[in-house]
């Protein structure tokens, strides 16, 4: 069977002024079935929508802080590190995405620039702006689980699971604050963070708070994952 190409977003270094990838975003779409493939980080339109017909589906991937003007806050000194090419080029492609009806799935940053292009607002830093005794920035090893969080009944998630609750590995300092109204909550973390969303009015668009990437060698639920959004490229 041909596998679907599936558009994946590329990190970015500041220091070497490079684009890179981590091999787990790319090794968990290979054994789900996909093809997938690096992106330009680029904001030209024309070839950001040739990029949105000829792919299947696209990965919005981990990184950098979105710049909280974005959402119409100022900067504060707990923020991160932001990355303007990649808010440009995200910002620039997801209704492309969103306008084709094709599959989409966010991690970590990518629910986040998902939130926020939809019209919703982040944490800054959720250490100084909530704190919490929940482990959301661990250590290596990163596959490891290190907080549960509960996966909201009837909803894609849990039924695809068949799961009420699940352990997560956890890696960021930001999260939603106030969600877009074009998404539903599908997990929360035990102190209530949103850790997973989805756009009911699209055909299969996810974002995860946690990081599969890391973890699907060891974790069936993470395979499941990408299992799933591939064959929603599949179709």
């Amino acid at each position: 069977m041909k596998r679907p190409m599936i558009g994946v977003i590329p990190l970015y270094d500041r220091e070497r002024s490079s684009n890179w990838m981590l091999p787990g975003y790319l090794e968990g779409l290979m054994e789900a079935g996909a093809f997938p493939v690096m992106l330009p980080l680029t904001k030209e339109r024309a070839l950001l929508k040739q990029i949105a017909e000829q792919c299947s589906a696209f990965l919005f991937t981990g990184g950098q802080d979105v710049a909280p003007a974005l959402y119409q806050e100022e900067m504060l000194p707990c923020c991160g590190e932001i990355c303007p090419a990649r808010d440009e080029m995200e910002l620039a492609l997801l209704p492309l995405v969103l306008e084709r009806d094709k599959p989409l799935l966010g991690i970590c940053r990518g629910i986040q620039v998902l939130n926020v292009a939809l019209g919703g607002t982040l944490y800054q830093d959720l250490p100084t702006q909530r704190p919490s005794e929940v482990e959301h920035h661990q250590m290596p090893p990163y596959d490891k689980p290190v907080h549960q969080v509960a996966l909201a009944e009837h909803e894609p998630l849990s039924q695809l699971l068949e799961k009420e609750e699940l352990s997560v590995n956890s890696y960021h300092h930001q999260a939603i604050r106030a969600l877009s109204p074009q998404l539903r909550a599908m997990a929360y973390s035990e102190d209530g963070l949103i850790e997973a969303v989805y756009a009911p009015g699209y055909r299969w668009v996810w974002a995860l708070q946690w990081h599969p990437e890391f973890s699907f060698r060891s974790d069936s639920s993470s395979r499941k994952l990408f299992h799933a959004f591939v064959q929603a490229a599949r179709t």
